[in-house]
């Protein structure tokens, strides 16, 4: 029981678990994998991340995994709200280099599928936001890479300034778009 809507580019989608609510509050499966299968969507999650990002304009990305340890990602957040990006880092692929932005909220109970071969992140928009996403390959700190958050060639609209955003050391060091390595031909 959930709805599935392709974006602007097909691979990536928002999925919307339907919520169960009573007086009590609410019931909701949030994957089920029968059911993302019957959908479609194929994938044999393998492990969970949860981050708290405490501040508004917390950036987190633009993340992703090289082959052979690449990772498809499914994003929810759990509370408060952020804007969720992922960028198509495909260079023989007709999308490349343009970006799917989402609000993903607690309200909202939306999730956003993002597949290998994209570099994804995040930013906050309410204090306190706590965001789980589900992988489909274990973490590989060689394999482990960045893409420019704030790379104009992007045109990404984030919710936050370049002065303004709070971002890590490793994240303020990722190369622009022009400037990767092919990692996804």
């Amino acid at each position: 029981m959930l709805d599935v809507e392709t974006t602007a580019i097909p691979e990536v989608k928002v999925i919307r678990p339907k919520r169960f609510g009573d007086h009590r509050g609410f019931f909701s499966e949030v994957y089920n994998q029968a059911r993302f299968r019957e959908a479609g969507i194929t994938l044999d999650f393998v492990q969970d991340n949860h981050s708290l990002s405490a501040e508004v304009g917390t950036v987190r990305g633009l993340h992703f995994q090289s082959p052979p340890f690449a990772q498809d990602k499914l994003i929810r957040v759990v509370r408060g709200a952020i804007l969720d990006v992922a960028v198509d880092i495909r260079r023989s692929s007709p999308t490349y280099g343009r970006h799917v932005a989402v609000e993903l909220s607690a309200e909202n109970w939306a999730q956003m599928l993002v597949p290998a071969g994209f570099a994804h992140g995040f930013c906050t928009l309410t204090p306190d936001a706590e965001v789980l996403y589900k992988v489909t390959g274990l973490y590989a700190p060689d394999h482990d890479h960045g893409l420019a958050w704030d790379d104009p060639a992007l045109g990404i609209n984030w919710p936050v300034s370049a002065e303004a955003a709070i971002l890590s050391d490793k994240d303020r060091r990722h190369p622009v778009l022009a400037d990767l390595p092919t990692y996804f031909a």
